[in-house]
């Protein structure tokens, strides 16, 4: 899957949790970034990526994310994988 395509999924899910678009998703994106992104709606982003791209994060790979570029490629490989 390319990347405009997980950015386009991403996008929904932010709206979806946060409910609003006050944000632009880029690489650099993280939680400080935005409103209503805390630790809950966190969780609440990280199940619904798992849902909508039916993959599994691993605990340390969640440690490791530490913005949205990072999110986008670990996607990326294990969509591709």
């Amino acid at each position: 899957m390319e990347k405009e395509k997980i950015i386009e999924n991403l996008k929904t899910i932010f709206v979806k949790v946060l409910e609003h678009e006050e944000f632009e998703l880029n690489d650099d994106l993280s939680a400080g970034d935005v409103s209503g992104w805390d630790s809950l709606s966190h969780m609440l982003i990280i199940g619904e990526v798992e849902d909508v791209f039916s993959i599994k994060f691993k605990f340390r790979e969640l440690n490791k994310m530490k913005n949205l570029g990072d999110m986008i490629t670990l996607i990326g490989k294990k969509i591709n994988s």
